[in-house]
């Protein structure tokens, strides 16, 4: 059985898709960019501010879920530009340091022009 999840503490969809979803002992977020949820607006423009909106994001949207950070199996990181990634590496650092698996590549182009876009997989 699926179960869309939502919460008002992470940005609401910009499109036909669910915040995330839970499927069995498994939850999939749907990728998160820096969108504050309180004014609906990408407020920070360094990769740092915007990384750290994003991780906010998915905090919000595992903690509506039931789960947990450390309970992260998998994260996808999309980078507008890889000159950014050891700056983006030091702020996801410090809201994964489980260090879950993951992949991390550059993309042409991400919504709203956004530095950085990460989606995760969890364990309920």
């Amino acid at each position: 059985m699926l179960e869309k999840i939502h919460t008002d503490n992470a940005p609401a969809a910009i499109g036909p898709y669910s915040q995330a979803i839970a499927a069995g002992d498994f939850l999939f977020t749907s990728g998160q960019i820096a969108i504050n949820p309180a004014s609906g607006q990408v407020e920070e423009s360094s990769i740092e501010g915007q990384t750290h909106q994003v991780c906010k994001n998915l905090h919000a949207i595992l903690k509506a879920a039931g789960t947990t950070p450390d309970r992260v199996i998998k994260t996808t990181c999309f980078l507008a530009d890889m000159k950014d990634f050891a700056a983006f590496n030091a702020v996801y650092a410090t809201y994964f340091p489980e260090c879950p698996a993951r992949s991390c590549v550059a993309v042409r182009q991400l919504p709203k022009d956004v530095l950085v876009e990460v989606e995760v997989i969890a364990a309920k």
